[in-house]
């Protein structure tokens, strides 16, 4: 009898080990891909608080046009006013932009690792110019708060 309890107590064990951090793997996987997208689908002038409250601070971009490379507590909101002076400067209007399904979602305690595809239409000077292979990559951190993006970069095919 006490041999059964011992097999079943170390059965139970095992399957909390196995088991277990599997599902909150899941849920962690889950809610990075849910922070990634609560920041790149707000990148508007109406929702980006919203997709600021994801940024960590500090946090580092690598993005395509100049000056390149953002850093800093206000790194996020430093490079969205970049952005709309680039386009601006640029004769960029009518900016769309899709994140397709992640290809790579990788946790390791607080810290995961997103890549996924993305496509960037806009005007440019009136004509239609796309951008269909750019990959979004960010690195992200688990804070009380949730997953926060601690860097991200863009590049474009």
């Amino acid at each position: 009898m006490e041999l059964k309890r011992i097999v079943g107590a170390i059965a139970s064990i095992v399957l909390a080990v196995v088991v277990i951090p599997q599902s909150l793997l899941a849920s962690d996987k889950t809610d990075v891909v849910a922070a990634v997208h609560k920041f790149f689908d707000n990148l508007d002038d109406k929702t980006l608080p919203t997709a600021l409250s994801v940024c960590d601070s500090p946090t580092s971009i690598l993005d395509e046009f100049p000056p390149h490379v953002w850093y800093g507590p206000t790194a996020c909101a430093d490079w969205y006013k970049a952005l709309t002076a680039y386009d601006e400067k640029s004769g960029i209007k009518d900016t769309a932009a899709k994140l397709g399904t992640a290809w790579t979602v990788d946790v390791s305690g607080d810290r995961a690792y997103f890549v996924g595809p993305a496509t960037y239409t806009y005007k440019q000077n009136g004509k239609p110019v796309s951008e269909p292979r750019a990959v979004f990559t960010v690195a992200l951190r688990k804070t009380d708060a949730g997953w926060r993006i601690t860097s991200w970069t863009w590049s474009k095919h």
